[in-house]
């Protein structure tokens, strides 16, 4: 990424009953998710998290650097290029890539990494600092 300054670090490891938990708050009971032996049966290599999950940490990351208000997050653009598992610790990074126009606003390229899978990669986010 290019970029004038890199923003802290995210890392999160979802525990194991994560993917649980966000199908009851998504709604999204794909058993892909909650079901690692139903997941092996289909190819996979077991349950997987459930994508905007992670998109979700790439908005936390992003919100973070605006200081933590969420109202500061004005736009937020990820492509999905990989699958990532609960128990093992994914990392948010990013940085600061331009100012936006005059309304104060600035540009936020990231990606999410689980181990050497960059599982969410150009990323964008547009934060207002308040």
């Amino acid at each position: 990424m290019n970029g004038e300054r890199a923003i802290p670090e995210l890392r999160v490891t979802p525990d194991r009953y994560l993917p649980a938990r966000y199908a009851g708050a998504s709604g999204d009971f794909n058993p892909i998710h909650i079901d690692g032996e139903f997941a092996t049966s289909v190819g996979l290599p077991g349950a997987i998290l459930h994508g905007l999950y992670v998109m979700s940490l790439v908005a936390r990351a992003a919100t973070d650097e605006a200081g933590g208000d969420p109202r500061s997050l004005r736009r937020l653009a990820v492509q999905f290029r990989g699958m990532s598992f609960p128990e093992q610790e994914i990392v948010v990074s990013g940085r600061l890539a331009a100012e936006g126009p005059d309304d104060g606003s600035e540009l936020i390229e990231l990606e999410a990494a689980q181990g050497e899978t960059r599982v969410i990669r150009n990323a964008s986010a547009t934060i207002k600092r308040s």
